[in-house]
């Protein structure tokens, strides 16, 4: 088998995972379940893969790693920080609208491994974060955002708020267009809460 047909049969596998782990829950899911859902033999997921865990980390290596490089590269068709950061929030959530089986794993294994040393997150979060920090040091520059607030939590704030819109409407009874919310969530990290007379807080 050439390259190119060991890579489609690499991503098919993958793709039928991802729609098995989304359905049933990664604990309750098998190798059985995943061969089915991709159309192939039990054997043939361990040329592969070495078992569900494997299938589980590739889908963080090789999965998000390609969503992210598609992100950076819409956020580089923009000018400035601010057009960045929509473009990056509006690429996120429609991927995950796109692709909803995607969003569950995504949201539900990272939320349940972000605490443990997994260096596939740790990977996967230096590349979001990076990105934001890069759009962040730009607005900066351009004097669009300011100059006194930790990037560090800029970052936390940002990517937990895109987390939670996602959450929110993978498991709502509401029937809304995810993608919906990335020029309001934009507009709220931007300007906040408050108005232009509203006094900050003293430390």
């Amino acid at each position: 088998m050439n390259q190119t047909k060991k890579r489609a049969k690499y991503e098919q596998i993958l793709e039928a995972a991802i729609r098995v782990f989304a359905r049933q829950g990664y604990h309750n899911s098998t190798i059985s379940q995943v061969a089915r859902e991709a159309g192939v033999g039990d054997g043939t997921i361990y040329l592969y893969f070495k078992n569900k865990d494997d299938i589980l980390d590739n889908f963080f290596s090789y999965k998000t790693t390609q969503i992210f490089s598609q992100f950076k590269e819409e956020v580089d068709t923009c000018h400035n920080a601010l057009e960045k950061l929509e473009r990056l929030v509006a690429s996120h959530l429609t991927e995950f609208e796109q692709n909803r089986d995607l969003a569950v794993v995504y949201e539900v294994e990272t939320r349940m491994r972000r605490h443990l040393s997994d260096e596939k997150i740790k990977e996967m979060s230096r590349m979001y974060f990076d990105l934001v920090a890069e759009i962040v040091e730009q607005g900066r520059q351009e004097g669009t955002i300011r100059q006194n607030i930790p990037v560090h939590l800029v970052k936390q704030y940002l990517i937990g708020a895109v987390d939670e819109v996602i959450t929110t409407w993978l498991y709502s009874s509401k029937d809304y267009r995810l993608v919906s919310q990335a020029e309001p969530l934009v507009d709220l990290f931007i300007n906040g809460i408050g108005t232009n007379g509203a006094s900050a807080v003293e430390p």
